[in-house]
Formats: structure tokens, C-alpha cells, sequence
């Protein structure tokens, strides 16, 4: 009797073996799943570029204000008879004051 359920006990690990550990098996669904679950997430922070992108792109082939708008920003371009002012940082908030320096 204890001969034949050692033959059963064999025989169920050996019916279990592919199902846990063989292709196919549980562990191999479970990193493919993971794998997949990075994936999509990739594929949606890429879908969000790429429609950001066509959207950029059909502003900039609908009409000027984009195109002037990236001159503006990106080359520093201005209009005719416009005048162009930069502001720089008062020289004092770029140094310490006095009043911030500790004496010993």
C-alpha cells in the first residue's frame, strides 16, 4: 500500500511539474504579465507624446501664430518696429548684505 502511494505521489508531482514550471506554466504567465503591464504603461506615456506632438504639428500647419510664437521663444526673433527690453536681476540681490555675514 505504501509503495502504490508513493507511485500516486509521483505521479501527481510529475501531472503538477508543467503546469507550475514548464512553458506555459504559472511562473512564465506571471512575468509575461508584468512584462505586459510595462508595456502598456510605456505605450500610454508615448501615446501622450505622440498626440501632443500631431497637435503641435497641426498648429504649425494651420497657421503663423505657432510659428511666430516658437521664433519668439526659441531664436529670439521680434517684429518690425517692435522693441525688444530684457530685465536683469538688481545687482544687490545677487550679492549678501552686510547684515547676513556673522562676526566672531
Amino acid at each position: 500500500m505504501k509503495v502504490l502511494s508513493f507511485v500516486f505521489l509521483l505521479l501527481i508531482a510529475a501531472l503538477q511539474y508543467p503546469i507550475w514550471l514548464g512553458k506555459g506554466g504559472w511562473l512564465q504567465v506571471h512575468a509575461l504579465q508584468q512584462e505586459l503591464d510595462k508595456q502598456r504603461t510605456a505605450n500610454v506615456l508615448l501615446k501622450a507624446r505622440n498626440d501632443a506632438l500631431a497637435a503641435e504639428v497641426m498648429d504649425l500647419k494651420s497657421g503663423l501664430e505657432a510659428v511666430e510664437e516658437r521664433a519668439r521663444a526659441e531664436l529670439g526673433m521680434v517684429k518690425k518696429d517692435e522693441i525688444f527690453f530684457q530685465f536683469q536681476a538688481s545687482p544687490t540681490a545677487a550679492t549678501s548684505s552686510p547684515s547676513d555675514a556673522t562676526t566672531h
